[in-house]
């Protein structure tokens, strides 16, 4: 059944990129593991020469808000904005996708309704998906992986663009398959081209309104 979620929402502009990142992994480590990691476990998935520029930028996330440390504790980071997942518009070119200036704000829905879990919201441009429900304006809400399966609906980079499509493969092979005749398919030869997984959609966030986005009147449509 669709769920209706809320209308809360807390921005990260203040934060840099590289902060964005470090807040991402420590939620996703603390979803995934049950706790928070420590700071050699942060600085070897950043690959940092030592703590010391891990230990920067959590006093840099305490300052901003978004962490508190605790003094004299391995895994003394308690994450202060839990809630919700980020909110993904227009991806810049060469970006990645979680990148600060692609983030639009986090929006209050629980990662544990989709499975598997999910980590990001897109923003829908275009019609390309129309005949799968996918709309423009629609949220896809996407696990992130960077591989897929064939015949699941994945977020690729193509070079600078981002696309959602379903994903067919055949050997050296890919069609990028969209879901509305208006649109053509994209053929790629795995062997001369770069395909790049961000991840799979596992839910749709209806739009039931032409408004500016809100999370106010929208239903959740698991996939």
């Amino acid at each position: 059944m669709p769920e209706e979620i809320g209308d809360n929402v807390f921005t990260m502009h203040e934060l840099t990129a590289r902060q964005a990142e470090i807040l991402d992994f420590i939620r996703r480590h603390l979803a995934e593991e049950g706790r928070p990691p420590t700071r050699p476990e942060l600085a070897r998935a950043f690959d940092l020469g030592s703590t010391n520029g891990v230990q920067k930028h959590l006093i840099a996330l305490a300052a901003k808000g978004a962490i508190e440390l605790v003094p004299n504790a391995a895994r003394g980071i308690r994450v202060l904005q839990e809630a919700g997942l980020p909110l993904v518009g227009r991806v810049a070119a060469g970006s990645p996708v979680l990148a600060i200036e692609n983030v639009l704000g986090r929006y209050p829905v629980d990662p544990s309704l989709f499975n598997p879990r999910a980590d990001y919201l897109l923003q829908v441009r275009g019609l390309s998906m129309r005949d799968e429900g996918i709309l423009d304006g629609d949220w896809l809400v996407v696990h992130r992986t960077s591989e897929a399966k064939s015949g699941q609906l994945v977020v690729a980079r193509l070079g600078s663009d981002v696309t959602v499509k379903r994903l067919k493969l055949r050997g050296s092979k890919a069609e990028l398959i969209p879901a509305n005749p208006d649109f053509q398919t994209l053929h790629l030869d795995l062997t001369r081209e770069s395909l790049e997984i961000e991840g799979i959609g596992v839910g749709v966030i209806r739009n039931l309104t032409a408004a500016a986005p809100s999370a106010q009147g929208r239903k959740v449509h698991r996939l």
